[in-house]
Protein backbone atom coordinates (compact mmCIF):
# COMPACT_ATOMS: atom_id res chain seq x y z
CA UNK A 1 0.00 0.00 0.00
CA UNK A 2 0.77 3.22 -0.81
CA UNK A 3 1.74 5.66 1.83
CA UNK A 4 -0.21 8.43 0.26
CA UNK A 5 -3.40 6.30 0.64
CA UNK A 6 -3.77 7.82 3.85
CA UNK A 7 -4.93 11.17 2.22
CA UNK A 8 -7.89 9.10 -0.07
CA UNK A 9 -9.09 7.16 2.84
CA UNK A 10 -11.20 9.80 4.92
CA UNK A 11 -11.76 7.89 8.49
CA UNK A 12 -7.56 7.34 9.31
CA UNK A 13 -6.69 10.74 8.09
CA UNK A 14 -9.13 12.36 10.87
CA UNK A 15 -7.70 10.14 13.17
CA UNK A 16 -4.22 11.93 12.56
CA UNK A 17 -6.05 15.16 12.22
CA UNK A 18 -7.47 15.06 15.70
CA UNK A 19 -7.49 18.90 15.78
CA UNK A 20 -9.48 19.20 12.51
CA UNK A 21 -7.40 21.61 10.90
CA UNK A 22 -8.56 20.03 7.67
CA UNK A 23 -12.04 20.56 8.46
CA UNK A 24 -11.32 24.49 9.65
CA UNK A 25 -9.30 24.72 6.10
CA UNK A 26 -12.29 22.97 4.22
CA UNK A 27 -14.95 25.76 5.61
CA UNK A 28 -12.46 28.69 4.68
CA UNK A 29 -14.82 30.49 1.92
CA UNK A 30 -17.71 29.82 4.94
CA UNK A 31 -15.64 31.66 7.38
CA UNK A 32 -15.12 34.15 5.04
CA UNK A 33 -18.84 35.78 4.19
CA UNK A 34 -19.38 35.59 7.96
CA UNK A 35 -15.93 37.50 8.38
CA UNK A 36 -17.42 40.23 5.79
CA UNK A 37 -20.97 40.50 7.77
CA UNK A 38 -19.52 40.62 11.80
CA UNK A 39 -17.09 43.74 10.37
CA UNK A 40 -19.95 45.03 8.73
CA UNK A 41 -22.06 45.55 11.86
CA UNK A 42 -19.32 47.35 13.11
CA UNK A 43 -19.52 51.03 13.30
CA UNK A 44 -16.32 52.53 11.81
CA UNK A 45 -16.55 56.78 11.44
CA UNK A 46 -12.95 57.60 10.60
CA UNK A 47 -12.26 59.20 7.28
CA UNK A 48 -8.93 60.70 5.23
CA UNK A 49 -5.99 58.65 6.94
CA UNK A 50 -2.61 59.73 5.87
CA UNK A 51 -1.53 56.11 6.58
CA UNK A 52 -2.71 52.53 7.86
CA UNK A 53 -0.61 50.49 9.65
CA UNK A 54 -1.82 46.57 10.79
CA UNK A 55 0.03 45.30 13.48
CA UNK A 56 0.46 41.40 14.49
CA UNK A 57 2.03 38.73 14.56
CA UNK A 58 2.20 35.41 13.13
CA UNK A 59 -1.41 34.39 11.19
CA UNK A 60 -3.07 37.59 12.79
CA UNK A 61 0.12 39.69 10.64
CA UNK A 62 -0.46 37.79 7.60
CA UNK A 63 -4.27 39.56 7.13
CA UNK A 64 -2.29 42.74 6.39
CA UNK A 65 0.38 41.59 4.13
CA UNK A 66 -2.57 40.20 2.25
CA UNK A 67 -4.09 43.56 2.21
CA UNK A 68 -0.99 45.62 1.43
CA UNK A 69 -0.05 43.33 -1.36
CA UNK A 70 -3.80 43.32 -2.72
CA UNK A 71 -4.02 47.29 -2.37
CA UNK A 72 -0.45 48.67 -3.44
CA UNK A 73 -1.54 49.66 -6.70
CA UNK A 74 -5.18 50.64 -5.60
CA UNK A 75 -4.95 52.42 -2.50
CA UNK A 76 -3.68 56.35 -2.38
CA UNK A 77 -2.00 56.16 1.05
CA UNK A 78 0.27 53.79 2.23
CA UNK A 79 0.12 50.85 4.25
CA UNK A 80 2.43 48.97 5.83
CA UNK A 81 1.94 45.77 8.78
CA UNK A 82 4.48 46.04 12.03
CA UNK A 83 5.55 43.12 13.35
CA UNK A 84 7.09 44.38 16.37
CA UNK A 85 6.63 46.51 20.14
CA UNK A 86 7.19 49.45 19.30
CA UNK A 87 5.27 51.27 16.41
CA UNK A 88 7.30 53.38 13.21
CA UNK A 89 8.08 56.99 14.21
CA UNK A 90 5.82 58.56 11.65
CA UNK A 91 2.49 57.05 13.17
CA UNK A 92 0.79 59.98 14.57
CA UNK A 93 -2.93 61.34 15.31
CA UNK A 94 -3.04 61.37 11.51
CA UNK A 95 -2.37 57.44 11.01
CA UNK A 96 -5.67 54.57 11.52
CA UNK A 97 -3.97 51.83 13.50
CA UNK A 98 -5.96 48.31 12.70
CA UNK A 99 -4.38 46.27 15.63
CA UNK A 100 -5.02 42.40 15.17
CA UNK A 101 -4.54 39.47 17.19
CA UNK A 102 -6.56 36.25 17.53
CA UNK A 103 -6.31 36.12 21.08
CA UNK A 104 -6.35 39.17 21.99
CA UNK A 105 -3.35 38.22 23.99
CA UNK A 106 -0.20 38.67 21.45
CA UNK A 107 2.04 41.36 23.93
CA UNK A 108 3.65 42.63 20.61
CA UNK A 109 0.34 43.73 19.77
CA UNK A 110 -1.05 45.03 22.54
CA UNK A 111 2.50 47.00 22.88
CA UNK A 112 1.91 48.58 19.55
CA UNK A 113 -1.93 49.71 20.96
CA UNK A 114 -0.59 51.31 24.12
CA UNK A 115 1.84 53.17 21.25
CA UNK A 116 -0.56 53.83 18.85
CA UNK A 117 -3.40 55.01 22.35
CA UNK A 118 -0.21 57.57 23.79
CA UNK A 119 -0.15 59.15 20.23
CA UNK A 120 -3.60 59.77 19.95
CA UNK A 121 -4.09 57.26 16.65
CA UNK A 122 -7.32 56.32 14.71
CA UNK A 123 -7.44 52.59 15.96
CA UNK A 124 -9.80 49.60 15.16
CA UNK A 125 -8.79 46.27 16.48
CA UNK A 126 -9.48 42.69 15.66
CA UNK A 127 -9.92 39.74 17.95
CA UNK A 128 -12.00 36.99 19.53
CA UNK A 129 -11.50 37.97 23.01
CA UNK A 130 -8.63 38.81 25.21
CA UNK A 131 -7.29 41.60 26.51
CA UNK A 132 -7.09 43.28 23.07
CA UNK A 133 -11.20 43.43 23.11
CA UNK A 134 -11.35 44.77 26.81
CA UNK A 135 -9.80 47.77 26.30
CA UNK A 136 -11.11 48.30 23.29
CA UNK A 137 -14.14 48.16 24.80
CA UNK A 138 -12.76 50.85 27.66
CA UNK A 139 -11.74 53.06 25.46
CA UNK A 140 -14.19 53.01 23.36
CA UNK A 141 -12.36 51.95 19.97
CA UNK A 142 -14.63 50.25 17.31
CA UNK A 143 -13.58 46.58 17.75
CA UNK A 144 -14.16 43.53 15.38
CA UNK A 145 -15.01 40.59 17.30
CA UNK A 146 -13.88 37.16 15.49
CA UNK A 147 -15.49 33.74 16.65
CA UNK A 148 -13.16 32.01 19.20
CA UNK A 149 -12.26 27.88 18.61
CA UNK A 150 -9.65 28.57 16.03
CA UNK A 151 -5.68 27.85 15.45
CA UNK A 152 -4.78 31.92 14.76
CA UNK A 153 -3.69 30.36 11.08
CA UNK A 154 -6.84 28.41 10.24
CA UNK A 155 -8.39 31.73 11.27
CA UNK A 156 -6.97 33.62 8.34
CA UNK A 157 -10.92 34.33 6.87
CA UNK A 158 -11.59 36.60 10.28
CA UNK A 159 -7.88 38.10 9.82
CA UNK A 160 -8.07 39.27 6.12
CA UNK A 161 -11.89 40.50 5.83
CA UNK A 162 -12.72 42.40 8.06
CA UNK A 163 -10.00 44.92 6.72
CA UNK A 164 -11.22 44.84 3.36
CA UNK A 165 -14.63 45.61 5.36
CA UNK A 166 -12.91 48.43 6.93
CA UNK A 167 -11.11 49.70 3.64
CA UNK A 168 -14.39 49.86 2.49
CA UNK A 169 -15.77 52.19 5.56
CA UNK A 170 -12.93 54.86 5.62
CA UNK A 171 -13.19 55.07 1.52
CA UNK A 172 -9.82 53.28 0.69
CA UNK A 173 -11.23 50.66 -1.36
CA UNK A 174 -14.73 49.90 -2.71
CA UNK A 175 -13.87 47.45 -5.00
CA UNK A 176 -16.98 44.93 -4.16
CA UNK A 177 -16.44 42.99 -7.23
CA UNK A 178 -12.95 41.75 -7.10
CA UNK A 179 -14.16 40.47 -3.44
CA UNK A 180 -16.62 38.59 -4.59
CA UNK A 181 -14.85 36.70 -7.33
CA UNK A 182 -12.43 35.57 -4.43
CA UNK A 183 -15.28 34.37 -2.80
CA UNK A 184 -16.66 32.13 -5.76
CA UNK A 185 -13.32 31.02 -6.37
CA UNK A 186 -12.31 29.99 -2.90
CA UNK A 187 -15.70 27.93 -2.59
CA UNK A 188 -14.49 26.00 -6.13
CA UNK A 189 -11.08 25.88 -5.03
CA UNK A 190 -12.07 24.17 -1.45
CA UNK A 191 -14.26 21.25 -3.39
CA UNK A 192 -11.44 20.31 -5.84
CA UNK A 193 -8.96 19.86 -2.95
CA UNK A 194 -10.88 18.48 -0.30
CA UNK A 195 -10.94 15.30 1.58
CA UNK A 196 -13.43 13.68 -0.11
CA UNK A 197 -11.67 14.51 -3.57
CA UNK A 198 -9.03 11.58 -4.81
CA UNK A 199 -5.53 12.12 -4.88
CA UNK A 200 -5.32 12.23 -8.64
CA UNK A 201 -7.89 15.03 -9.12
CA UNK A 202 -6.41 16.67 -6.27
CA UNK A 203 -3.85 19.72 -6.95
CA UNK A 204 -3.42 19.99 -2.74
CA UNK A 205 -2.74 16.11 -2.35
CA UNK A 206 -0.33 15.98 -5.50
CA UNK A 207 2.11 18.51 -4.02
CA UNK A 208 1.96 17.58 -0.67
CA UNK A 209 2.90 14.31 -2.00
CA UNK A 210 5.65 15.94 -4.12
CA UNK A 211 7.37 17.88 -1.10
CA UNK A 212 7.08 14.93 1.52
CA UNK A 213 10.38 13.87 2.43
CA UNK A 214 12.37 17.70 1.29
CA UNK A 215 12.35 21.04 2.97
CA UNK A 216 10.33 23.31 0.87
CA UNK A 217 11.13 26.86 -0.15
CA UNK A 218 8.54 29.13 -1.62
CA UNK A 219 9.33 31.57 -4.51
CA UNK A 220 6.66 34.70 -5.12
CA UNK A 221 6.88 38.01 -6.74
CA UNK A 222 4.83 41.20 -6.38
CA UNK A 223 1.60 40.46 -5.23
CA UNK A 224 2.61 36.88 -3.80
CA UNK A 225 4.97 38.18 -1.37
CA UNK A 226 2.46 37.91 1.34
CA UNK A 227 1.24 34.61 0.20
CA UNK A 228 5.06 33.01 -0.07
CA UNK A 229 5.36 34.04 3.51
CA UNK A 230 1.98 32.41 4.62
CA UNK A 231 3.02 29.04 2.76
CA UNK A 232 6.32 28.88 4.83
CA UNK A 233 4.53 29.59 7.70
CA UNK A 234 1.86 26.83 7.15
CA UNK A 235 4.47 24.12 6.39
CA UNK A 236 6.16 25.64 9.47
CA UNK A 237 3.20 25.16 11.89
CA UNK A 238 1.01 22.47 10.17
CA UNK A 239 3.40 20.19 8.42
CA UNK A 240 6.44 20.68 11.61
CA UNK A 241 9.42 21.18 8.58
CA UNK A 242 11.41 23.82 7.90
CA UNK A 243 10.87 26.25 5.40
CA UNK A 244 11.84 29.28 3.90
CA UNK A 245 10.42 31.82 0.80
CA UNK A 246 11.61 34.22 -1.40
CA UNK A 247 10.86 36.85 -3.86
CA UNK A 248 11.42 37.74 -7.81
CA UNK A 249 13.30 39.20 -8.52
CA UNK A 250 15.35 40.05 -5.25
CA UNK A 251 16.15 36.52 -4.87
CA UNK A 252 18.22 36.72 -8.60
CA UNK A 253 20.63 39.38 -6.70
CA UNK A 254 22.00 37.28 -4.17
CA UNK A 255 20.02 33.62 -3.32
CA UNK A 256 20.12 32.39 -6.35
CA UNK A 257 23.88 31.97 -5.91
CA UNK A 258 23.38 29.58 -3.08
CA UNK A 259 22.31 27.00 -5.51
CA UNK A 260 26.20 26.50 -6.32
CA UNK A 261 26.55 24.42 -3.31
CA UNK A 262 27.37 21.21 -3.62
CA UNK A 263 24.44 18.65 -4.32
CA UNK A 264 24.62 17.02 -0.93
CA UNK A 265 23.85 20.75 1.24
CA UNK A 266 21.18 20.76 -1.77
CA UNK A 267 19.58 17.56 -2.37
CA UNK A 268 17.01 17.95 0.03
CA UNK A 269 15.45 21.08 -0.32
CA UNK A 270 12.48 21.47 -3.14
CA UNK A 271 10.91 24.86 -4.62
CA UNK A 272 7.38 25.49 -4.78
CA UNK A 273 6.95 28.97 -7.39
CA UNK A 274 4.13 30.65 -7.38
CA UNK A 275 3.08 31.15 -11.05
CA UNK A 276 -0.08 33.60 -12.28
CA UNK A 277 -1.16 33.48 -15.88
CA UNK A 278 -0.88 37.23 -16.06
CA UNK A 279 2.60 37.34 -14.95
CA UNK A 280 4.97 40.01 -16.71
CA UNK A 281 7.23 38.61 -19.41
CA UNK A 282 10.10 39.92 -17.07
CA UNK A 283 9.09 37.74 -14.15
CA UNK A 284 8.27 35.10 -16.26
CA UNK A 285 11.89 35.07 -18.21
CA UNK A 286 13.39 35.21 -14.33
CA UNK A 287 11.21 32.03 -13.08
CA UNK A 288 12.58 29.54 -16.11
CA UNK A 289 16.27 31.04 -15.44
CA UNK A 290 15.99 30.60 -11.89
CA UNK A 291 14.08 26.91 -12.63
CA UNK A 292 17.76 25.75 -14.73
CA UNK A 293 20.06 26.96 -12.33
CA UNK A 294 18.40 25.37 -9.20
CA UNK A 295 16.94 22.29 -10.83
CA UNK A 296 20.21 20.24 -10.91
CA UNK A 297 20.58 20.61 -7.27
CA UNK A 298 17.36 20.31 -5.77
CA UNK A 299 15.07 17.42 -4.95
CA UNK A 300 11.67 18.86 -6.92
CA UNK A 301 10.84 22.20 -8.86
CA UNK A 302 6.96 21.99 -8.06
CA UNK A 303 4.59 25.35 -8.81
CA UNK A 304 1.09 26.31 -7.44
CA UNK A 305 -0.99 28.21 -10.57
CA UNK A 306 -3.02 30.56 -9.07
CA UNK A 307 -6.91 30.44 -10.67
CA UNK A 308 -9.16 33.50 -10.95
CA UNK A 309 -9.46 36.63 -12.70
CA UNK A 310 -8.65 39.39 -10.59
CA UNK A 311 -5.88 40.21 -8.35
CA UNK A 312 -7.50 38.78 -5.17
CA UNK A 313 -8.97 36.27 -6.38
CA UNK A 314 -5.12 34.88 -8.01
CA UNK A 315 -3.50 35.76 -4.91
CA UNK A 316 -6.42 33.65 -2.31
CA UNK A 317 -6.42 30.71 -4.56
CA UNK A 318 -2.49 30.35 -4.74
CA UNK A 319 -2.73 30.42 -0.64
CA UNK A 320 -5.65 28.33 -0.17
CA UNK A 321 -4.15 25.19 -2.59
CA UNK A 322 -0.96 25.65 -0.22
CA UNK A 323 -3.05 25.27 3.08
CA UNK A 324 -4.70 22.39 1.83
CA UNK A 325 -1.20 21.43 1.03
CA UNK A 326 0.30 22.32 4.29
CA UNK A 327 -2.30 19.73 6.08
CA UNK A 328 -1.83 16.87 3.25
CA UNK A 329 2.07 16.94 4.40
CA UNK A 330 1.30 16.84 8.37
CA UNK A 331 -0.65 13.83 7.43
CA UNK A 332 1.41 12.15 5.30
CA UNK A 333 4.38 12.18 8.10
CA UNK A 334 1.16 11.07 10.76
CA UNK A 335 1.47 14.57 12.43
CA UNK A 336 -1.39 16.04 13.86
CA UNK A 337 -1.28 19.67 12.72
CA UNK A 338 -2.89 21.41 15.10
CA UNK A 339 -0.43 21.52 17.99
CA UNK A 340 2.36 24.33 18.45
CA UNK A 341 4.08 23.00 21.14
CA UNK A 342 7.25 25.17 20.63
CA UNK A 343 5.18 28.26 20.57
CA UNK A 344 3.01 27.50 23.25
CA UNK A 345 6.40 26.89 25.56
CA UNK A 346 7.46 30.18 24.10
CA UNK A 347 4.65 32.22 24.99
CA UNK A 348 4.29 30.50 28.53
CA UNK A 349 8.22 31.44 29.14
CA UNK A 350 8.21 34.68 27.70
CA UNK A 351 4.92 36.13 30.20
CA UNK A 352 7.59 35.29 32.57
CA UNK A 353 9.56 38.36 31.91
CA UNK A 354 6.81 40.86 30.28
CA UNK A 355 4.27 42.86 31.60
CA UNK A 356 2.42 44.77 28.75
CA UNK A 357 -0.79 44.48 30.19
CA UNK A 358 -0.08 46.60 33.88
CA UNK A 359 1.38 49.28 31.55
CA UNK A 360 -1.97 49.05 28.85
CA UNK A 361 -4.44 49.42 32.46
CA UNK A 362 -2.40 52.50 33.53
CA UNK A 363 -2.78 54.12 29.91
CA UNK A 364 -6.91 53.20 30.38
CA UNK A 365 -6.90 55.02 33.56
CA UNK A 366 -4.66 57.96 32.33
CA UNK A 367 -7.42 58.31 29.41
CA UNK A 368 -10.14 57.89 31.15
Amino acid sequence: MSKFEVLDKPDDARKIDRGDMLGFCERMPEFCRDALQRAERVQIAYTQPRNIVIAGMGGSAIGGELLRDWLNDKASIPIAVCRDYVLPTYVDEKSLLIAVSYSGETEETLSALLHAVKRHCMIVTVSSGGHLRAFSQKLEIPHIQIPEGFAPRAAIAYLFFPLVTVMEKIGVNKETDEVEESLQILQKTSRENALTTPFEKNLAKKLASEIEGTIPIVYGFRQYSAVARRLKCQFNENSKVPSKFDMFSELNHNEVVGWEASNNLTKNFSIVFLRDPEEPLEIKQRIQVTKQIASPKVSKILEIHALGKKKLAKMLSAQYIGDFASVYLALLQGVDPSPTKTISYLKQEMKKKHDVISKLEEEVKRVK
